[in-house]
């Protein structure tokens, strides 16, 4: 086995660990067993979650075999939050986004061969377990004073909220899980982001109190922008993984815009290039920015992972063509809809005036400077020139029969939407 662990922090990838030689030795011996879990709390994974599961992918290449676990039981129950309690989800609601959830991590892993992963659902052992059972087999084995120094814990006991009893056991779930998988499967290691490192540690505490045994946990930093703002948030919400919540064109456009001092890092997290690879596009970003090799590279890389190649390979396409290199007409009405959806936009139908149009999206700021830039062969519809500042709107430059792309320079856009 290659030392995956010095890959893993290399990458960015390492916040904490138990006993560090413990762990090395062990990701370098025989093949372990080990588990990451992810809590259905809404319909869909975010990127946040990618990182998880990228993490768990890198482990599973190097041999070791991964459960990957969502949380039928945790997830009606809810990890406490440092802002206050949780709403709970009806069972029925939670049961659905199990499955969404589990059809977004499978085709990230490998089922088949020698490290083949397994989806489990903490619902089918903790459903049969009784109350008296839960309190007498587990509950003996946690102390009352290490639960309530938990960060969060702490936290919300001193808020005007509290913590609820529900939300307070949920660390004793989650230590359930754990020792549970490594009766059986063999588990000897969770994953998980930083956040939950108390959370890691409980499932550790347990199996040492109740089999007398060393287990590992490893977690992963959290991610921020290098101005410290949230990671995987827009202007427009989360960045989810479903095309239905975030559309591969918005996703694609997420990673693109990325910060030339943050995308370095996340080529090593989110993408599986070669140290070589990535050295080459951190160099491109140094010595040639406004290529944005990196940033390419990047959103194409993660797009396919996530949404596959065809669907990386229209966004792509839709991106060119919005601003001139390639035709608007060659892109199907989801991927043209999904593009349009960002910009600027004024309604409008055939007949209307274009310089009445560029001014009410807003392109330029009233109808006269819209006949100068038509004048001065700087404003286009669908990418093609205009030339004439009585020229109106027809029904043939509308994008399925709906849009019509507005351009004014190189890089203004707006969009006409004549309605359904």
């Amino acid at each position: 086995m290659s030392d995956v662990l010095d890959e893993l922090q290399w990458r960015g990838l390492v916040a904490q660990s138990t006993d560090t030689e413990a762990l090395r030795a062990a990701l370098t011996g025989e093949p372990i067993s080990f588990y990451c879990g992810f809590d259905p709390t809404a319909p869909s994974l975010h990127i946040g979650n990618l990182v998880q599961i990228l993490t768990v992918r890198r482990l599973q290449l190097a041999g070791h075999r991964p459960l990957a676990l969502v949380g039928g039981a945790t997830g009606l129950i809810g990890d406490p939050k440092m802002t206050g309690e949780r709403t709970l989800n009806a069972p029925d609601v939670v049961a659905q986004w199990v499955e969404r959830i589990r059809l977004q991590i499978e085709p990230l892993l490998d089922f088949e061969g020698p490290a083949a992963a397994r989806m489990v659902n903490n619902l089918d052992w903790t459903a049969p377990m009784s109350a008296i059972d839960f309190l007498r087999d587990i509950g003996k084995h946690y102390r009352l004073g290490t639960m309530l120094a938990k960060d969060t814990v702490a936290k919300r006991l001193n808020s005007d909220q509290g913590i609820s009893f529900t939300e307070f056991s949920y660390q004793i779930l989650q230590g359930m899980d754990f020792l549970e998988l490594h009766r059986r499967y063999g588990a000897t290691l969770q994953t998980g982001g930083n956040d939950q490192w108390g959370n890691l540690l409980s499932g550790v505490e347990l199996i040492h109190k109740s089999e007398h045994t060393s287990v590992h946990a490893l977690t992963t930093p959290l991610i921020t922008k290098a101005d410290g703002t949230k990671f995987g948030k827009t202007e427009s919400g989360t960045v989810w993984l479903d095309p239905a919540m975030t559309s591969p064109y918005a996703f694609y456009q997420f990673w693109l815009n990325a910060d030339d001092a943050d995308v370095g890092g996340y080529l090593r997290i989110f993408t599986f290039r070669s140290r070589a690879e990535l050295e080459d596009l951190e160099k491109s970003v140094a010595e040639r920015p406004a290529a944005r090799e990196a940033q390419r590279a990047l959103a194409y890389e993660v797009t396919a992972l996530v949404h596959g190649a065809d669907a990386a390979d229209k966004v792509v396409a839709a991106s060119q063509a919005l601003f001139g290199r390639g035709d608007l007409r060659d892109l199907d009405e989801p991927t043209t809809a999904a593009a349009v959806a960002e910009l600027p936009t004024a309604t409008g139908g055939a007949g209307d005036l274009l310089v009445d149009l560029f001014a009410a999206t807003g392109v330029v700021a009233s109808k006269a400077a819209a006949r100068r830039a038509i004048a001065e062969g700087g404003a286009s519809i669908n990418n093609v020139k205009i030339t004439d500042d009585g020229a109106t709107l027809s029904s043939g430059d509308l994008l399925h029969g709906r849009w019509a792309v507005l351009r004014r320079g190189k890089r203004t856009l707006a969009v006409v939407d004549a309605g359904v």
